[in-house]
């Protein structure tokens, strides 16, 4: 239950921790999973139980349950448990957090599976203030769109070549994101996700102006692959705090 105390001091938690996640996988791992209302061994508060712990604590959950899974007898498990609690876990998370985030900014968050849980809470702060930005709608909108038009292409995604950019356009955007790139990395080894997502509003004019001058999917090979590249890197930009194209309506 959400009343229930969480155990002081790391000893404490390490031991819970241990005690929790070795109860959900071992009993998931043989195949009694939680289905509909039925929860006989009660995972879904244990999970519950790990991801609050987990928020205040410099714990990888992916990496325990890993370290968990290999304690126990070679064949016991199914091979596939590491990755489904932890996507078990993930949607307690979401339903925890329910309460207190909107939940397009807990999906653009949890987008990017971190498995280390104690700055989700901080990076969940920084995205409700960068929705609030007036550029901020319209960046999500081009984000979704980038991912929609990677998702269409053929091939591997390469670099840059800088003497493809013909279009003016296409410099600019290029330009704006080799400048700021450094500076929304720099900001998030900071830890202040608030001001690496702030740093996108000045994206606004460039990608604008790229999508309403630049044909992305031109018949020439080498420049059409360019301007996906270019693509790749924006939205390899867009998504390094989370993933803001599910802020879009």
């Amino acid at each position: 239950m959400l009343s229930d105390s969480l155990p002081q001091g790391p000893v404490a938690t390490a031991v819970a921790l241990a005690d929790k996640l070795e109860t959900i996988v071992g009993i998931w791992g043989i195949g009694l999973v939680p289905t509909g209302d039925k929860d006989p061994f009660a995972l879904r508060r244990a999970a519950l139980g790990v991801v609050r712990m987990a928020l205040d604590a410099n714990v990888d959950v992916k990496e325990l349950l890993s370290i968990v899974a290999a304690g126990f007898p070679a064949g016991k498990l199914s091979a596939t448990v590491v990755d489904e609690v932890f996507g078990f876990m993930m949607d307690r998370l979401k339903h925890f957090l329910a309460g207190d985030y909107k939940v397009d900014e807990i999906d653009a968050v949890l987008a990017l599976t971190p498995s280390t849980l104690n700055e989700v809470r901080a990076v969940l702060s920084a995205v409700a203030s960068f929705k609030a930005l007036p550029e901020a709608a319209t960046l999500a909108a081009a984000n979704k769109r980038v991912k929609n038009i990677l998702k269409k292409a053929e091939g591997e995604v390469g670099q840059v070549n800088p003497a493809l950019l013909a279009e003016a356009a296409e410099q600019a955007l290029f330009a704006a994101v080799q400048q700021l790139a450094p500076q929304v990395e720099a900001k998030f080894a900071e830890r202040d996700f608030a001001a690496a997502l702030a740093q996108l509003s000045s994206l606004k004019a460039p990608v604008d102006a790229f999508f309403d001058g630049v044909m992305v999917m031109a018949e020439d090979a080498a420049v059409r692959a360019n301007r996906l590249a270019l693509l790749a890197k924006l939205a390899e930009l867009f998504n390094r705090v989370a993933d803001i194209s599910l802020l879009a309506e």
